[in-house]
């Protein structure tokens, strides 16, 4: 039974191949809960869950539940899962920076991170569970930031691309969206209805975020990718702030 009963239940995307597990699991388990401890996965515990794209990529979508540690006020660390109950598949990482840290980095190694505030504007990236005011606090801690991500497994059926039982090939580095029209509907709806979630209700709340943001890099990087998304106050790319001035 889930302990915070305002978190529903989002099922693995994918069963992997592979055979039922034997008796050694649970003396496995029973070992490790003897003898051994998981001191790294102590603190992740921010839990949040969004979307991606592959970059380059725009039809490779898919749903991303993000357990997150905070390091410091600069830096976040994130194991991605395809749902989150105790069967979800694990299937890539998420470092977090802060704006201060992604502009020490050289020019090559910016296009590696993507621009978060599209994400929390649109109310596309929720933290199921958390109180209002708890959920505001984490969200203005990533107001301004940038991801970088890979995904190792690709489990999900959207957009008619076979989801894999296993981990196949390279891994992708992905991307974020960055205006309306980019991420699927549908992808979002279903997440929404199975979970309980409110994206234009989160959208209409995080509004007092706007006169924060400031211009990212990357939020152009997919532009032409989807010629017929529209932006959104508070999510501008550098360079255009840049022309505008």
């Amino acid at each position: 039974m889930r302990l915070n009963p305002r978190i529903k239940d989002r099922g693995r995307q994918r069963t992997p191949a592979g055979q039922g597990t034997g008796a050694w699991l649970g003396m496995l388990e029973q070992g490790a809960h003897l003898l051994q401890d998981n001191a790294p996965m102590q603190g992740f515990n921010a839990y949040v869950v969004g979307f991606h794209c592959a970059k380059g990529e725009p039809g490779f979508q898919m749903e991303a539940h993000h357990y997150c540690r905070v390091v410091n006020d600069d830096l976040l660390q994130c194991v991605l899962f395809d749902g989150n109950t105790k069967d979800a598949n694990l299937i890539g990482i998420e470092y977090i920076v802060s704006e201060r840290l992604f502009d020490t980095m050289p020019d090559a190694e910016k296009t590696y991170w993507h621009p978060h505030n599209y994400e929390l504007l649109s109310g596309q990236l929720v933290a199921p569970g958390l109180p209002e005011a708890a959920e505001k606090a984490l969200f203005k801690l990533l107001l301004n930031s940038y991801g970088k991500t890979w995904h190792t497994w690709h489990t999900s059926n959207h957009g008619g691309r076979p989801g894999m039982d296993l981990p196949y090939g390279d891994p992708k580095l992905m991307w974020s969206f960055n205006r309306d029209g980019e991420c699927d509907e549908d992808l979002q709806q279903d997440r929404d209805t199975a979970m309980e979630l409110d994206t234009e209700a989160k959208r209409a709340d995080r509004q007092t975020f706007v006169e924060h943001a400031n211009p990212q890099h990357g939020v152009n990087e997919m532009r032409d990718d989807f010629p017929d998304s529209t932006p959104i106050p508070g999510v501008v790319d550098i360079e255009d702030a840049g022309e505008a001035g």
